[in-house]
């Protein structure tokens, strides 16, 4: 990848905390423009680490960190003004209004009154009806809506969000999704952490994996769910079962019903024929078969389990 395509270009970065914590260890890898990028791992794996990083919140112990071209030790401004990063925690004045919030954002990043957005931010939030009321009466909800607008009043390049929907019901994820995909849709350049697998497998085109401070993937995620080894197959037999049968080539079985039986097994190993097969030997007569391809959940915990690529 040229460096003009990358978004986030990050070169051995290393952080260190007092005590001897060390939070991330070698870490590179780009965010390509123009992509929604998900960055995933355990709990204290050093996601939040890089993010505030990247934010100007936490100072690096070594290596490289570029944002939208510019390195954030020799152009911090510039920089800065690349991203905008909606943090985890929901940290705003309560007194001011969200309208209020916007505009003085906007004028901390040196938007002219003239350039500015807030209206429009608040209509894309559905905060319209709540532009005026003080910050502290809005839901949890609304409060994180009011932290995306907020990363965007200087319409950065790129957005970072971390964990966004941590916490917010259903209707509401489904809503904050749609934004973002409207706004990457406008060229932004969207960076996730997220918890819920299911979603970054369906928002991602590119996916990293963070375990104790190194990245062990950094893929396309389709890609990426294809290194999946484990797959299973979902059969129905003939009779009724009273156990599960038993064969070598079968990672796990489960029964999940009295003819139905879901095998898992490693695609590097065995296939789908080994499997039936070994059931047509134990006496089995196979009424119907489908396969369940395997999800990021499962390439997430072969990766973290292990900790290595």
């Amino acid at each position: 990848m040229n460096d003009s395509e990358a978004a986030i270009r990050i070169r051995d970065l290393g952080k260190t905390y007092a005590g001897g914590k060390r939070a991330l260890d070698g870490v590179s890898f780009d965010v390509p423009r123009g992509q929604i990028f998900g960055l995933l791992g355990p709990n204290g794996a050093g996601k939040s680490t890089l993010i505030n990083i990247l934010a100007g919140m936490v100072v690096k112990t070594g290596g490289q960190v570029e944002i939208w071209g510019f390195d954030i030790d020799q152009h911090p401004r510039n920089a800065k003004l690349s991203i905008g990063v909606v943090p985890q925690e929901i940290i705003f004045d309560p007194f001011f209004t969200p309208r209020e919030t916007l505009e003085i954002t906007a004028g901390l990043y040196g938007v002219p009154p003239a350039e500015r957005r807030s209206d429009a931010l608040l209509a894309a939030m559905h905060l319209t009806d709540k532009a005026h009321a003080y910050s502290r009466t809005l839901s949890g909800g609304m409060k994180r809506r009011l932290l995306v607008a907020k990363a965007m009043v200087h319409s950065p390049p790129i957005l970072v969000l971390d964990e966004p929907t941590a916490g917010v019901d259903i209707e509401l994820r489904q809503q904050l999704w749609a934004y973002v995909r409207e706004l990457n849709g406008l060229g932004v350049t969207v960076v996730l952490t997220t918890h819920y697998l299911e979603e970054a497998e369906q928002l991602c085109d590119r996916i990293a994996i963070i375990n104790h401070g190194r990245v062990v993937a950094d893929e396309p995620t389709r890609e990426l769910v294809g290194r999946a080894q484990e797959k299973a197959v979902l059969v129905t037999v003939d009779r009724d079962l009273t156990a599960a049968p038993q064969a070598p080539c079968f990672d796990r079985i489960a029964m999940t019903g009295e003819r139905t039986l879901e095998i898992m097994y490693r695609k590097d190993r065995v296939n789908a024929g080994d499997v039936l097969a070994a059931l047509q030997g134990a006496g089995l007569g196979i009424v119907d078969v489908s396969t369940r391809d395997p999800d990021l959940e499962d390439v997430f915990l072969q990766l973290t389990r292990s900790g290595a690529a």
